[in-house]
């Protein structure tokens, strides 16, 4: 029997019989042989699991570095007031609106549409009127260029964009005749030092009109945002058309419905624009449909009453010229309006009026159609009645929450007044205005009464013109969207910004990042393999193996 040589390190000596020296070799394992340094590990540990691990701390550092830097870049922005302007090429005037508004950091933009966020200016006449001249019609535009200019600080001219939307004045032109007037508007605007691209120059749908006048309201009302029932549709009524708006909680045909997304919540409205129904032309419409006796036949009882003008107050002398009359309305008649006799007679009126709004209806192919052919779901929710609604109540003293009863017993007194009372008690307005109180009153009753279905004594109509400081004006309403849509961009965008050309948070990303890299390269150098020492009784000497992983 033999003993074997102890190794240094070993602290048995195991003795085996000559006899056994056929037998099978057999592997002892002994103690790992351990390193004596920092990094040592137990044989047990995974050092996968510790590189992972390391390397998961340093990518969130990364990017936790990273946040700082497009945060700090954000803040640069926050508090920093941006402006933009919108010109509103309305049917009467042109008016400019210039708006300052500030970037939150991150939520939106933050508008102020008080004295010190907004300021505006009109000119007069409309861009329609230059239809014969349209080369001139950029002229009309300096004026408020020049006052953009003296609300804008020079250093921010450059990055200040301003855009002209046309409304229906021009809507109602050729289009042949829309673009030259256009083309002449942008030569001024190309011209101002403002941003400014030829598309930026339009002319706007009455669906848009009325969807931006819905946005501005429910923005000035705190509902934007919340709740698609809890909000407040916008009856819009102007010179040359009216708009309807609101959200429908019944099926919208797709030509008439509107989606708008703000914020997280969608909304999807009902939004028309009647383009001729404008208080102007609408009066215009009346004159001539007086003169031309071309309304519907079922009114026959009523146009035997009017060799006289009921929508006149009695005692006023008509001097319109036959050429202010389109020569088909002259063709074969007898009457000229200045032959008609001014009778001031509200019901009449109102009658005439309810004549025009439903003129074509026979056509309608909907289920049901309030104004001509064209289909209006039942109004729901409270409701705004803006614009030239708003002048006629204030003009007759009624309150803000006036039923549409209170309106229609100040337009009777109003109508059957004498033109020389009438004249004395409002001396210093302008009599072609004064003149058309007892049409508006008449066709305001008419519109949302008679065609609409509001009840005289419904209490959710209300006839403003601003809520608070905020002017219920469709520009703001534009303007909101504009900014807020390009605001989402900016922020979604955020990766263009940094990896834009000389971007110093591109830099210290690609700095940060080669660190990284090292630092992982680093690690994987560190962890040699585990090894361990045994001994082949075969071979009768100690043999080192690497240890396997699992």
């Amino acid at each position: 029997m033999r003993r074997l040589n102890t190794r240094k390190g070993v602290n048995s000596k195991p003795a085996y019989d000559d006899d056994d020296s056929n037998m099978d070799p057999v592997k002892l394992q002994i103690r790992p042989i351990t390193r004596s340094n920092l990094f040592s590990r137990s044989p047990k540990h995974n050092p996968r699991s510790s590189l992972l691990i390391f390397a998961s701390v340093a990518i969130a550092l990364a990017f936790t570095v990273c946040y700082f830097l497009v945060s700090a870049r954000d803040s640069i922005n926050f508090g920093t007031k941006r402006y933009g302007i919108v010109i509103d090429g309305g049917s009467t005037g042109s008016r400019i609106h210039v708006f300052g508004y500030g970037d939150d950091g991150g939520n939106g933009a933050v508008f102020d549409f008080g004295k010190d966020g907004l300021a505006s200016m009109r000119v007069n006449p409309g861009l329609s009127a230059y239809a014969e001249d349209p080369e001139s019609a950029g002229g009309s535009l300096r004026e408020l260029v020049e006052f953009g200019k003296g609300r804008v600080p020079k250093e921010h001219w450059a990055e200040t964009e301003i855009r002209l939307m046309a409304t229906a004045g021009l809507r109602l032109l050729d289009l042949g005749v829309q673009n030259r007037i256009l083309n002449s508007c942008r030569k001024v605007l190309r011209g101002s030092g403002f941003k400014f691209r030829d598309e930026w120059a339009s002319v706007i749908t009455g669906s848009d009109e009325g969807l931006y006048a819905w946005v501005v309201a429910n923005h000035a009302l705190g509902t934007l945002g919340g709740d698609p029932m809890q909000t407040t549709g916008i009856i819009e009524l102007g010179g040359a058309s009216a708009q309807v708006t609101f959200v429908s909680s019944e099926p919208v045909p797709p030509e008439f419905s509107r989606a708008v997304k703000f914020g997280n919540v969608t909304y999807n409205l009902y939004s028309h624009s009647f383009l001729h129904f404008g208080q102007n032309v609408a009066y215009d419409s009346l004159k001539q449909g007086i003169v031309s006796g071309d309304f519907d036949s079922a009114a026959e009882s009523l146009q035997e009453r009017m060799s006289s003008d009921p929508c006149t107050p009695k005692g006023y002398s008509h001097k319109m010229q036959s050429s202010k009359l389109s020569p088909s309305s002259l063709v074969g008649k007898n009457r000229h309006l200045s032959a008609l006799q001014s009778r001031g007679n509200f019901s009449e009126c109102r009658s005439a009026a309810k004549i025009m709004l439903q003129k074509g209806k026979e056509k309608c192919s909907y289920q049901h159609c309030d104004i001509g052919s064209t289909f209006i779901p039942k109004l729901r929710g409270k409701i705004l009645a803006t614009e030239n609604f708003f002048y006629t109540s204030k003009f007759f003293g009624l309150a803000p929450k006036a039923l549409l009863s209170d309106l229609m017993i100040a337009g009777q007194q109003f109508c059957g007044e004498d033109w020389s009372k009438i004249k004395k008690r409002w001396p210093t307005l302008d009599e072609e205005a004064l003149l058309h109180y007892c049409f508006s009153s008449a066709y305001a009753v008419a519109l949302l009464h008679d065609s609409l279905g509001l009840a005289l004594d419904d209490e959710r109509i209300g006839f403003a013109n601003q809520v608070g400081s905020i002017p219920l004006d469709w520009a703001l309403g534009a303007f909101i969207l504009q900014s807020t849509s390009d605001m989402d961009v900016g922020h979604s965008d955020w990766l263009t910004t940094i990896i834009g050309d000389g971007s110093p948070t591109l830099l210290s990303i690609i700095f940060i990042f080669s660190i990284l890299m090292f630092t992982v390269w680093s690690v994987s150098k560190w962890r040699k393999p585990q090894l361990k020492t045994i001994y082949d009784l075969e071979k009768g000497r100690y043999i080192v193996t690497r240890v396997s992983k699992c």
